[in-house]
């Protein structure tokens, strides 16, 4: 039997790198999923490309920073599939890039909508359905911001650290009721959010990710699938035990002192 066969997934964020390449290992796994994105004409491109390629799946537009159409995905993806047995909370944006003491209080609020409140949005109208029914995996998506300070980023990684923040509490609340939820933190990955960083902080984009790519003692950018491949194992009965955890996607970086001699 396959990982998630007779399992429904809900994922945010699901037009990007990582939302789709997960939605991709999701369904490849036998799971029916609801790919969910505020941009239309690309999530109609990827709803298109699973459906094509045999897979059930289902697409929602909406904005995960608005509450109402928050409220709207939940409801939908209940119609759709009957049930939610994991969520993907992913949706999520990188920002501008300036000092902290230089950071314009719009883009910083603006960050914080969509990063943070919309990660707890998701939670507040996902997980009742879960709590009801007794059964259920969420997957927030965190950062190795989470963890470290990036230059530049103050608003990014405030909502990365409280991403964890919400996972260890809600992790807290639900695991009785039969429901887990925990975080990744992905590290550099190449995706067109780190290449809009990028953009702002090399002249040489390929040179960037390759100087990035430095961090890890695996020498290299991280791919899309594989945070993928994790996220489906946190979501999947494998994963039974494994509650309020903060998952490292990173090649090693948080955890390893780079030695080359």
């Amino acid at each position: 039997m396959k990982r998630h066969e007779d399992k429904t997934m809900l994922v945010t964020g699901a037009a990007g790198a990582i939302g789709y390449a997960t939605c991709e290992i999701l369904a490849r796994e036998g799971a029916q999923v609801m790919l969910v994105d505020i941009d239309g004409a690309k999530l109609e491109e990827r709803v298109k490309a699973l459906s094509d390629a045999g897979y059930t799946v289902f697409g929602h537009h909406a904005d995960c920073a608005d509450e109402q159409q928050v409220i709207g995905y939940a409801e939908a993806a209940l119609k759709a599939m009957g049930r939610v047995d994991g969520f993907f909370n992913n949706a999520g944006i990188e920002g501008h890039l300036a000092p902290t003491h230089e950071y314009e209080v719009a883009e910083f609020d603006r960050v914080l909508h969509v990063n943070l409140r919309g990660m707890f949005l998701g939670l507040r109208y996902v997980l009742p359905d879960m709590v009801k029914r007794g059964a259920g995996a969420v997957v927030n998506t965190a950062s190795i911001g989470s963890e470290r300070g990036l230059a530049g980023a103050c608003a990014y990684n405030a909502a990365k650290h409280g991403a964890v923040g919400l996972t260890r509490t809600a992790a807290s609340e639900v695991a009785q009721r039969g429901v887990r939820v925990n975080c990744v933190m992905p590290g550099v990955i190449e995706t067109p959010l780190l290449v809009g960083m990028l953009e702002q902080m090399f002249d040489d984009v390929a040179a960037g990710m390759r100087k990035l790519g430095e961090v890890a003692t695996l020498n290299r950018v991280g791919q899309p699938a594989e945070v993928g491949n994790v996220v489906s194992f946190l979501l999947s009965d494998e994963a039974s035990y494994v509650n309020g955890a903060k998952w490292e996607i990173d090649g090693g970086a948080l955890a390893t002192i780079r030695n080359d001699i």
